[in-house]
């Protein structure tokens, strides 16, 4: 019997072990849930995810890559996994320089952050075969950032499966993998200069 057929069946069974919604307290509804804690540290922060530690974006390359979830460090940029992804893959290109729009950076570093949203695509693609990406830059806080006081470029790899009602019905994104474990895939991945 799957999830569904146990919240919803007359007989409102458990499914391994776990009670079925519709026999719990309270209003039943045709939703089973995706718990997703993880998430709190998020939702709790915020506007002030990031404010409080100083910038996240110049913090990362002083730890270790693991721990700061770099992938691959250049010369005036590096590449980092998402904290928060909207896909697993998730990357974000961003110079060492603490500038917050992209009419800041040199020519050195414009280059070079092309050349890693390159290398970035192409590592993904071999790694979790993405069919497509979406790749951008939100400057300054009204235009989406996050961090709207360091630059960095998003590269979020897709797939023709990937949406589906979770972000538009529950406002959930599920995740297949771990983060230190994409972290582990891409670096391995990533091309020695």
């Amino acid at each position: 019997m799957t999830a569904d057929a146990a919240a919803t069946g007359p007989a409102a069974e458990p499914v391994d072990g776990l009670e079925a919604a519709a026999s719990l307290p309270g209003v039943p509804d045709a939703f089973q849930r995706l718990w997703t804690p993880h998430r709190m540290a998020y939702i709790n922060a915020g506007a002030d995810v990031h404010r409080g530690d100083g910038c996240p974006f110049c913090a990362a390359p002083e730890k270790a890559d693991a721990d700061g979830l770099i992938v691959h460090r250049g010369r005036t940029a590096y590449v980092l996994l998402n904290l928060f992804p909207y896909n697993s893959g998730h990357l974000l290109v961003c110079p060492y320089r603490h500038i917050a729009t992209y009419d800041q950076a040199t020519a050195e570093e414009v280059a070079e952050i092309g050349e890693l949203t390159q290398v970035g695509m192409r590592v993904l693609r071999s790694v979790s075969r993405c069919d497509g990406f979406n790749i951008g830059m939100n400057q300054g806080a009204v235009a989406g950032a996050g961090v709207d006081e360091h630059l960095h470029q998003h590269i979020v790899p897709r797939w023709a499966a990937d949406a589906n009602f979770f972000p538009i019905i529950a406002r959930t994104k599920a995740l297949p993998q771990l983060l230190g474990e994409v972290r582990e895939a891409v670096a391995s991945a990533w091309p020695q200069a």
